[in-house]
Order: structure tokens, then sequence, then C-alpha cells
């Protein structure tokens, strides 16, 4: 179990913009800033008659649009933690806890990721690595990580790569794919209500791999790409051995962004419920995944930012993300989500050739 300098570092390493990769580092690579949505010179509609509310996990959110895992298992952590949660309330989008493996094994700790009195009714999803199925934990874990927080949902948290870099990393892998269906058949048995979601944590998920996730019985996926903050930059920069902080920049930009992974996920299902992360720094860019498939689209490290700097600065960055993707639903003529669906009206540039998804 790490030490909590270890965790006040990571925080502090995602804090500070220097763990993120410019898209210029990944050449040829498709990234959000290449989507654009064709604007609409008559919207035929008002913008306040635009509806940006959808459903997930069995409740109705204000937009599609959620904070994504981060932090906990200290002070610093939950209060971040609370500070995000209660912002979402008042905004009404869920909300994912960060890695609950340190609650579990130290009870004390719980405290740090339990919003759900600052959070009554907003989407909850709890959160666990799946190397952690082949090291000793198993369905009992997993379903007292989602009763610990009163959960509506299950992340499963794919970090290969992460574990790779980090100096004392996880890195026996085999069997984790069995371990996940294992899980998912337990929870589909004794908790049916809270779904599990397998969530990579910024590499990407590539499409034969969502073929295993969902043979495996997974409900959804977050493909989490490139174009955020680089978890590999991360453990690089926190370590203490050099060969550790040479392997972190080498792989800072290692996997797909998060646009190619959306595509990646809907070329094999089109249907599965899609939350993207990874690289999301605005309400467009919200929308842009829309566009591009996801149901959902996940902020971590600008919301994080904003907590940091105090709960008002937190409520007032998401109000204006929410106000973002109202705008960009209007520009292009869409009174709500399906109607936005009908026509995503996407192109990339600088070719300006229409995108097939």
């Amino acid at each position: 179990m790490r030490r909590l300098s270890d965790k006040l570092a990571h925080i502090d390493a995602a804090l500070d913009g220097g763990s993120e990769v410019p898209g210029a580092r990944r050449p040829g690579a498709l990234t959000l800033e290449q989507i654009r949505l064709r604007p609409a010179a008559l919207p035929e509609c008002d913008l306040d008659e635009v509806d940006t509310s959808t459903s997930f996990l069995g409740k109705r959110i204000s937009a599609p649009v959620m904070v994504s895992p981060m932090t906990g298992g200290l002070q610093r952590g939950g209060d971040l933690n609370r500070r995000m949660a209660r912002a979402a309330e008042e905004a009404q989008i869920p909300f994912g806890v960060g890695s609950q493996r340190v609650a579990l094994e130290v009870e004390t700790r719980a405290k740090d990721f339990q919003v759900r009195d600052v959070a009554p009714t907003i989407p909850l999803i709890a959160n666990l690595g799946a190397v952690q199925l082949v090291k000793g934990y198993g369905a009992d874990h997993a379903l007292r990580a989602v009763e610990m927080i009163e959960a509506d949902g299950l992340y499963l948290h794919l970090n290969a790569m992460q574990e790779v870099v980090q100096e004392g990393g996880d890195t026996q892998w085999t069997g984790v794919l069995r371990a996940i269906e294992g899980v998912c058949l337990e929870l589909a048995r004794r908790a049916p209500q809270v779904p599990v979601f397998a969530r990579e944590v910024g590499f990407g998920l590539p499409r034969e791999d969502v073929r295993r996730l969902i043979e495996a019985g997974v409900a959804g996926v977050d493909c989490a790409g490139g174009g955020g903050t680089s978890w590999s930059l991360v453990e690089g920069r926190v370590a203490e051995a050099e060969a550790f902080r040479q392997l972190g920049d080498v792989f800072a930009d290692w996997g797909l962004t998060t646009p190619e992974a959306v595509l990646e996920v809907r070329s094999v299902a089109p249907s599965l419920t899609l939350v993207a992360s990874g690289g999301v720094r605005t309400g467009l860019d919200v929308v842009r995944l829309l566009a591009l498939g996801a149901d959902v689209a996940g902020m971590a490290s600008p919301i994080l930012r904003a907590a940091a700097d105090s709960e008002e600065a937190c409520r007032a960055f998401v109000g204006s993300v929410l106000q973002q993707i109202r705008a960009a639903f209007f520009g292009v003529g869409a009174r709500d989500l399906a109607s936005f669906r009908s026509r995503p009206r996407l192109y990339r540039v600088p070719s300006l050739d229409p995108l097939q998804v």
C-alpha cells in the first residue's frame, strides 16, 4: 500500500499541469483539437429551450458529463472529494471516486471517499483496481467498495502501463480478465442494480480488449484515452530512481487518444454504455466526444484544480462547463441530446473532410 507522501506527490503532480501531454507530442494522432462541429447559422430553436439532460445509471442528470475518479485516501484528497462532490450534486452530474483500495485495507480511510451525505441524489461510482483481483481481492471487496459509498455503479480500473512505470508497481496481470468476469457474475447475482464498468486511466481501450471485456460481462466502459494527465508521466515525475523517471517520460504519450479510443469502442460496440475521459477541458470537448459516440464525457484535472482553489471556484467551473455544453447544442441547432445525435455535424481540420463515425 502506498505511503501518504506518495499520494500527496501524485496530487501535486496532477495539479501543476506538468503531467499533461500536448497534442504536438502525438504526431498523426486524432486529438480533440482536430474535431470541429459545423455551425448552424439558423439554429431554429431558442437557447432557453435547449435541454442537455440525459439518464445515467438509472438516474436523471442535467448534462452528459461527470466528475471522473481522481483522488482519496488521505485528508487532503478527502477534502477535495467533498468539494467536488458538492459541486456535482449542485449541478446534478455524476461523480466517481478514486481507487478505494486504501479504504478497504485501512477502515479509517473510508471517510475520505464517503460523499453521499453531500451528494444524496446524483449517481456515484465506486472504484477498485482490476489488478487487485489477482492479488487476493474479489467480489466481496467489490461489494464493500460499493456499499462504502452507497454507489450506483462500480469501476474496475485498468492501469497496466502506470503500474509498469510505478516503482514497486503491480505488474502481474495474468488472469485479470477472468477475475473481472468473476466479479461481473457475482455482482449480477448479488447486486444486479450496480453495473460494472471497465475503466482505463488514460491509455485508451483498443477494440480487441473491448470485445473481451464485453464477453466478460461488463455493462459499460470508460475508454479514458490520452490527451490530459499522463499517469506514466506522473509516476515518472514522483519516482526516486532515475530509471523510472526515464521510463515515465518515454511512455508519457503511450496509447490511444480519447477520440481514437471512442472510435475503437464504437467500431465493435455501437450500443454499449460508453464514458469518454482524458483531456476533456471544456464543455465543447464534452460535445465533441458526444458527437463521436460517447454517452457521457468525464472531466478530471480541470475540476481538481478548481477544487484545490476553493469550493466556490469548483462550483463556478462546473457551472461554466454546463453553460458551454448548452451553447454547443444551440450552436448546431439541437434542442436536446436526441436531436444532437441525429446530426452531429462533425468534420476534422485541416482537411474539412466529414468524419466517418
